[in-house]
């Protein structure tokens, strides 16, 4: 797992680009899960979204993570 990268001259956490490609995969999702009707089945919607995108964030990080 990388350290730090460089981000606009800036050195940033690695975690910033973890959180980069979850967003990507996140929407992905959505918008398949979305067309599905998946979020009808959930009390509330925007809830069932955050801990869709914590799994799909904290899954990458533990699969990649050596």
């Amino acid at each position: 797992m990388l350290r730090e990268i460089p981000l606009f001259g800036a050195l940033a956490p690695s975690l910033v680009l973890y959180f980069v490609v979850a967003v990507g995969l996140f929407v992905l999702i959505d918008q398949l899960a979305s067309a599905a009707g998946a979020y009808r089945l959930f009390w509330h919607p925007p809830l069932a979204r955050l801990g869709l995108f914590l799994c799909v964030f904290s899954g990458l990080v533990l699969l990649t993570h050596p």
